[in-house]
């Protein structure tokens, strides 16, 4: 097995494992995350969600977060996995947060429990993403 390959499937089990961890007592949507940072380091994360919606914190939400805390600013890799017929994509603010530390080339992977997957690249998830270069005096 190539070592990029053993590689998601080293994250799309830890966003596996995760994923148990997860606080959905109002959805029962569980899902978990698992980012590696620039660094090699992996960086895992769950959905918490609030009786009030809209404070809960998305799964890659909270990995992005541990890599932050623990000083780094770069990924390269990104596994999603939740429960459902098909693998589910980042919602919309948290692709906007993956484009903030990765690449327009950076792979996501998206799993189910049962095991099926889909591959896609930041870019192909949020083309013509905002970036910091949007924000340049002309």
């Amino acid at each position: 097995m190539p070592a990029e390959e053993t590689n998601q499937d080293d994250l799309v089990e830890q966003a596996r494992r995760v994923r148990a961890n997860a606080h959905a007592p109002y959805s029962g949507f569980k899902v978990g995350a698992a980012i590696r940072a620039a660094s090699g380091q992996v960086y895992v994360g769950c959905n918490v969600e609030n009786v009030a919606y809209p404070e809960g914190t998305c799964a890659e939400a909270g990995a992005i977060s541990a890599m932050v805390a623990a000083g780094e600013t770069g990924l390269t890799d990104v596994a999603v996995v939740a429960s459902g017929p098909e693998p589910v994509t980042p919602c919309g603010g948290c692709r906007q947060k993956l484009a903030e530390f990765g690449r327009g080339e950076t792979n996501i992977t998206m799993a189910t429990m049962d095991g099926q997957f889909r591959t896609a690249t930041l870019s192909e998830l949020l083309p013509g993403a905002f970036g910091a270069g949007h924000m340049a005096e002309s």
